[in-house]
């Protein structure tokens, strides 16, 4: 049964964002919208939603549909409210007192701890406060769910538990989700919606096998428009040859024809259609300055502690060499962080160092934390260039645009920036740092599916030395080449992260 139905629906903010998109939700529908940070993703939600007046087309709802539409960030209004409490403020006035035991239910079905249902917004972790948001839309008891980014903040055991949730749901009720973690949406979709700019296109298929197919068929089309454009420049060189003939015998006839192959050429090239090439949001670049050091970090069976000097676990006897990838694995609470802030310590401050954990001196770090903190918000992107680096104005100007932030964007303050604006400038960063070894936290956090791809192929492809932690399933899998894991107080390493992802997925250790 058809709910929403989208014809001929457009979107212009400064660019097109989309148009033409004809697009039916109904029941049973799990739809993936994919499209690069700033293309119309969020802007479609809302349309949807009924947030939004789109600039082209029609949206037709079925009569007295609730869409609910989880937005990405929490209103700051609710930091002070406790988690219970900003839940059951989201029920309708008329129903706020004979219907909250709702709420509660709604927070059994998340696995919400009771201790956490008391504190205020402003005391939960980002994972929590994107809970705190489905559960206020949830809530309400909507015939259609929008998740707009819902796996950003969260954890693995999280993540696993939105998945098991969503795919719990009625599925008398269709939800929309727009995501860049793509095996969230390979475990939880069932359509995919390649949101273009023209010519949007969709598939019966989750993700993965969605993308494999718009990938043929862009192709596909490439190739026919070559093959249309060689054809079209045949005619024309056709008709010029004719074109000469017919002046120096003055032939009507084969002045006719030459009028007719450039007719032929021109129907041609105005039918032909290039494939769709994704319009970069930045393209996202690492260094390598090398090193002649085989062994860059060596650990013997360093101690991680709490700040209180409680042991969270030992590192055992290892090595991280040149070319390791390393991708650090464990449940919240093991000690990830604590074991990131040892090796940026002994490699930034040498002299600080023990003989548990040693740097070889040539090491230069790269480092990038998941809240991008190193970029202050009242900073602009270009006051962060110009500062940090020793390039002259015109060079920062362009190494910015190169990254995605163009003129518009490189003196407007880092807070105001989108997520992936900051991410891709923090990638700029560290490859100005000249690093030649990466300590990332969370790096694909805001990136879209281009530049998690871009960050892949750029670390594998040159070689790069790092140690990163990430919740990024796919990520993990394409850049890791060593997989270290943190458990039961001891790090060890593994073959393949597969069986930690699906003892996370399992429920609780």
């Amino acid at each position: 049964m058809t709910l929403i139905n989208l014809r001929n629906l457009g979107a212009t903010l400064g660019a097109p964002l989309f148009s033409n998109l004809n697009l039916t939700v109904a029941t049973g529908d799990r739809i993936g919208l994919v499209a690069a940070n700033g293309r119309g993703k969020s802007t479609l939600l809302r349309a949807i939603a009924g947030e939004f007046e789109p600039t082209v087309g029609d949206i037709t709802r079925a009569r007295g549909l609730r869409v609910g539409y989880v937005a990405q960030d929490i209103p700051a209004g609710l930091l002070e409210t406790p988690f219970h409490e900003a839940v059951r403020q989201a029920l309708p006035v008329a129903e706020a007192e004979a219907g909250a035991w709702r709420v509660d239910v709604v927070l059994d079905s998340l696995d919400v701890p009771e201790p956490l249902r008391a504190l205020p917004l402003r005391r939960l972790s980002g994972g929590w406060q994107r809970l705190v948001m489905l559960a206020r839309i949830w809530v309400t008891e909507p015939d259609v769910l929008l998740l707009d980014e819902p796996t950003n903040h969260l954890d693995l055991a999280r993540i696993g538990q939105l998945e098991d949730w969503l795919n719990g749901l009625p599925r008398d009720v269709p939800v929309v989700i727009a995501s860049h973690d793509r095996a969230f949406l390979d475990a939880t979709t069932n359509r995919t919606l390649f949101l273009r700019p023209e010519a949007s296109q969709v598939f019966a298929l989750p993700y993965s096998r969605a993308r494999a197919a718009v990938d043929e068929a862009d192709a596909a089309l490439a190739n026919r428009y070559e093959r249309d454009m060689k054809v079209a420049q045949q005619l024309r060189r056709q008709a010029a040859k004719l074109n000469n003939i017919a002046i120096n015998s003055g032939s009507d006839l084969l002045t006719v024809k030459t009028k007719q192959l450039k007719q032929k050429a021109a129907r041609l090239e105005d039918a032909a259609r290039p494939a769709h090439q994704e319009r970069s949001a930045g393209t996202i670049r690492l260094a390598n300055r090398g090193t002649h050091a085989k062994v860059l970090v060596t650990l013997d069976d360093a101690s991680v502690e709490t700040p209180d000097g409680k042991l969270l676990f030992k590192t055992g006897k290892q090595w991280i060499c040149q070319g390791d990838r390393i991708v650090l694995l464990g449940r919240n609470g093991v000690g990830k962080s604590r074991f990131v802030h040892l090796l940026r310590a002994a490699i930034g401050q040498p002299d600080a160092a023990t003989q548990a954990v040693k740097a070889t001196p040539s090491v230069v770090l790269g480092y990038s934390d998941q809240g991008l903190a190193e970029l202050a918000d009242a900073d602009t992107p270009a006051g962060v260039i110009s500062r940090r680096f020793e390039v002259g104005d015109q060079r920062a100007r362009a190494v910015l645009a190169g990254a995605g932030l163009g003129i518009d964007l490189q003196s407007r303050p880092i807070g105001k920036l989108s997520g992936g604006q900051k991410a891709r400038l923090a990638m700029l960063v560290l490859r100005l740092t000249n690093p030649n070894f990466y300590l990332l936290d969370e790096p694909t956090n805001h990136l879209d599916i281009e530049g998690q791809e871009m960050l892949e192929a750029e670390l594998t492809a040159n070689q790069a030395s790092c140690l990163l932690v990430s919740h990024d399933r796919s990520f993990v899998r394409a850049a890791g080449n060593r997989f270290w894991l943190i458990e039961n107080r001891r790090m060890v390493e593994l073959e393949s992260p597969d069986d930690f992802f699906a003892s996370v997925a399992s429920g609780p250790a």
